[in-house]
């Protein structure tokens, strides 16, 4: 039985749900009757339209939040703000990721490397999810089960490894693994009712990846919804020993 069966109200907060997997995240929420509360995050309100309108329609159940997950006093805050409401949260995904943005863009050779874009991959890809993690604990820290996943990616897999380039958002994504890797132990002493994962979500059709598409087989390139269906259905099949685990969308798990 998951654990979403087992506990009612359930809390859910979606970090990075303006558009992609973490708005398709919050609509198969707010279709779950068994979730409660839905918080969700936007960094900018004009992207996150469709994200606020869907809170508009249902006040009682979703209310977003703004957040930059590139400052820890925003993230202080928003944390804040979900435990004026709920003393606990039960699950929380992290789906805030970048690949390209303007002149940032996935270098394919050592030509390209430059710190200030690989500061900005670690930045938003790395730290804000250990960031999360730090600030999160309390509402976690409660007897019922909870996950906390974050959205990595089989790019970041060390031992995958075979073609090379786009080094900063391998090395990010491998930092993200090894920084919830290392939370998830501490969770295991602070709140070991929470296991913490990260989940490879297959290649989706989002503006992540839309510039990169033209070599996926069309089987291999997933809907939001199914990504989120798979992703959830992965979460919710999680077991006590899973905990600290690298995960991909069909529930394997993938090598560091």
């Amino acid at each position: 039985m998951s654990f979403i069966d087992e506990i009612d109200p359930i809390n859910a907060l979606i970090v990075g749900a303006s558009q992609g997997i973490g708005l398709g995240f919050v609509k198969k929420l707010l279709h779950d009757r068994r979730i409660t509360k839905i918080y969700a995050t936007y960094r900018q309100p004009d992207s996150a339209l469709e994200l606020i309108n869907l809170a508009n329609e249902h006040p009682e159940r979703l209310t977003c939040l703004k957040l930059d997950i590139t400052d820890e006093s925003q993230i202080a805050e928003a944390i804040q703000q979900i435990s004026t409401q709920v003393n606990k949260v039960h699950l929380v995904v992290n789906c805030v990721g970048i690949l390209h943005e303007g002149t940032l863009q996935p270098e394919k050779s050592l030509r390209q490397i430059n710190p200030e874009n690989l500061l900005r991959y670690f930045q938003i890809n790395s730290i804000g999810a250990v960031l999360l993690a730090k600030h999160l604990l309390p509402l976690f820290k409660h007897g019922e089960r909870s996950v906390f996943a974050n959205i990595s990616a089989k790019i970041g897999s060390i031992g995958d490894n075979q073609l090379g380039g786009w080094y900063g958002y391998r090395a990010s994504k491998a930092a993200l693994n090894m920084l919830i890797r290392t939370a998830a132990i501490e969770y295991s002493r602070s709140s070991p009712k929470t296991l913490v994962v990260t989940l490879h979500p297959g290649t989706t059709d989002t503006r992540l990846s839309r510039p990169f598409q033209k070599n996926v087989a069309a089987e291999k390139l997933f809907s939001v919804e199914r990504t989120v269906t798979q992703l959830l259905n992965v979460i919710e099949q999680l077991q006590e020993g899973d905990s600290g685990q690298f995960f991909s969308w069909d529930g394997s798990r993938l090598p560091w």
